[in-house]
C-alpha cells in the first residue's frame, strides 16, 4: 500500500515531508462523516439528495478500503436528527463507535476531538450536512489548532446551492483544500499497478462513478478483468 513520506524525511527548513506534502496517502490522515443523517438531508438544496448519498458511499468505501480510520459522527440521533445514509450504516455498522454530540461544531465535543487526538496523524478529511455549518465549523477549527484540513464537497449538502458556496469559499480562504470523493479515492491509488487496492478502487468506481465508472465497466468487460481476479 502507498505510505507517506517517511516520517525521517526532512526538509531544509528542519519540517517533516510527512506534514508538508498536500497530497494525501493512506497511512497519514483521518476521514472524519459528519451528520449524514435524515433529517439534515431534508434540508439540502444544493445538490441533489441523491447525488450526496453517492459521493458518500463512494467516499466512505474508499476509505475503509485503504483502512484510514474513520470517525461516524451524528448529531442526537435518537431523538431528531434520525438513521445514517443507508452505505454508511452498512460499512461502518459498529454503532458503539459513532460518536453523537450535541455540539453543531464536532470539533467542540470533546469525545470527536479526543479520537482524533489518539490517531496522532495531523491532516483530517471532512464530509458532512450541513456544508455551512457541521462541515465549515470543524474545519475551521482544526485549522486554527495546527490541522491541515480537507473537505470532500461533493459529499456535502447545504441549505441552498449560496450556503454551500459560501462555505466552500470561507474554507478555502481559511486555508483548506477541496477535494471530490473521486479525486479522493484515487489519490490514495495512485497507480495501478498497486495491485492489492486497484481491484477495489475499479469496483468502488464501477458503482459509485458515473460516466467513469461505466468506462471502468467497459474495460472490464473488454479484457474480462472480473474472470481473470477470479483465477
Amino acid at each position: 500500500m502507498l505510505a507517506g513520506p517517511s516520517v525521517s524525511s526532512v526538509n531544509p527548513e528542519g519540517t517533516s515531508m510527512a506534514d508538508t506534502s498536500s497530497l494525501l496517502y493512506p497511512d497519514d490522515h483521518v476521514v472524519v462523516l459528519v451528520d449524514h443523517e435524515s433529517q439534515m438531508a431534508f434540508a439540502v438544496q444544493s445538490h441533489p439528495i441523491e447525488l450526496v448519498v453517492n459521493a458518500t458511499a463512494g467516499l466512505a468505501k474508499s476509505a475503509k478500503a485503504f483502512d484510514v480510520p474513520t470517525l461516524v459522527t451524528t448529531v442526537t440521533e435518537k431523538s431528531f436528527s434520525g438513521p445514517l445514509f443507508e452505505p454508511l450504516r452498512t460499512e461502518f455498522p459498529d454503532e458503539d463507535a459513532w460518536i453523537d454530540r450535541t455540539t453543531m461544531n464536532p470539533w467542540e465535543d470533546p469525545a470527536v476531538r479526543a479520537w482524533v487526538d489518539a490517531t496522532g496523524r495531523r491532516k483530517i478529511v471532512f464530509a458532512g450536512l450541513w456544508t455551512e455549518v457541521c462541515v465549515a465549523l470543524p474545519v475551521i477549527s482544526a485549522i486554527e489548532d495546527g490541522y491541515r484540513a480537507y473537505f470532500v464537497s461533493d459529499a456535502c449538502g447545504g441549505v441552498t446551492a449560496e450556503a454551500h458556496e459560501r462555505a466552500v469559499q470561507r474554507m478555502i480562504q481559511a486555508g483548506a483544500i477541496p477535494l471530490t470523493w473521486l479525486q479522493y479515492v484515487l489519490e490514495l491509488q495512485r497507480d495501478w499497478k498497486r495491485g492489492e487496492t486497484a481491484g477495489l478502487v475499479g469496483d468502488i468506481a464501477r458503482q459509485h462513478g458515473g460516466a467513469y465508472g461505466l468506462g471502468i465497466e467497459y474495460i472490464y468487460s473488454m479484457l474480462d478483468w472480473d474472470r481473470a481476479r477470479r483465477t
